[in-house]
């Protein structure tokens, strides 16, 4: 099914012995659109920690009690690697996570856990503190560029091929693919307040520097875009986007 981020935001995750906390915001691939974590804040179980758990751990989710259940146990995620999601995550700490936690690799070239492929080797990936230096600005080389959170992307101004036509207000994403299939544009300020569903295969890229989504069609192909209505993506959702 195609659910809003924002209606998924809240829904329990629960382990195999008891709760770990609520879903916040996901981040994704901005290449592949692939989500690739869901953010979990663990309130007071885990003093406010945020943990980042692969759709790969999740089991089919109860719409009508808003429940994720994970094949996980809550010591392994007491016992995963603490990761600051209110900063750009690195390979290295993917790459642990991955190790804890026995994951599949992702798309795209990502991790491998061990099996068939080989096992990875942290020693080998760049070290943190490693940099490359580029006039006017130091890069960390170990940061992954193109994973962004939904709630960092929202509001950013949507940019057509023939200037700016709303911002972003919520995504679309398929929980059987778990990827986001489109972004939900409000056009308030520009063609009276619609929400129009733009396919994901219509944006470029995403300009981080000027919070802006470069889309590669018209202003005019856009307003031609469905409206949304959250009420045909998923009639148990009551969730207001």
């Amino acid at each position: 099914m195609r659910h809003t981020t924002k209606s998924f935001s809240g829904y329990q995750i629960r382990a195999t012995d008891g709760d770990v906390g609520e879903v916040k915001e996901f981040y994704f691939d901005d290449r592949t659109w692939a989500v690739r974590y869901l953010i979990v804040e663990t309130g007071n179980w885990l003093t406010g920690r945020k943990v980042l758990l692969s759709p790969q751990s999740l089991l089919a989710a109860d719409s009508v009690s808003k429940v994720f259940p994970v094949n996980l146990s809550k010591d392994q995620i007491r016992s995963s690697p603490e990761i600051d999601t209110d900063k750009p995550v690195s390979h290295r700490m993917e790459a642990t996570l991955f190790q804890h936690y026995a994951w599949e690799r992702y798309g795209g070239g990502g991790f491998y856990a061990g099996g068939a492929a080989g096992l990875l080797n942290v020693a080998h990936l760049p070290d943190e503190t490693d940099t490359l230096q580029i006039p006017g600005r130091t890069v960390d080389v170990d940061l992954d560029p193109h994973l962004r959170s939904t709630e960092r992307v929202t509001d950013y101004h949507i940019h057509a091929t023939d200037g700016d036509i709303g911002h972003v207000n919520d995504f679309i994403i398929d929980d059987q693919s778990w990827t986001i299939t489109e972004v939900i544009i409000d056009t308030h300020n520009w063609i009276g307040g619609k929400k129009i569903m733009l396919p994901v295969r219509h944006i470029k890229r995403i300009d981080w520097a000027n919070f802006k989504v470069l889309a590669g069609v018209t202003s005019d192909f856009i307003r031609e875009c469905a409206v949304f209505d959250e009420t045909k993506l998923n009639p148990s959702t009551t969730h207001a986007s």
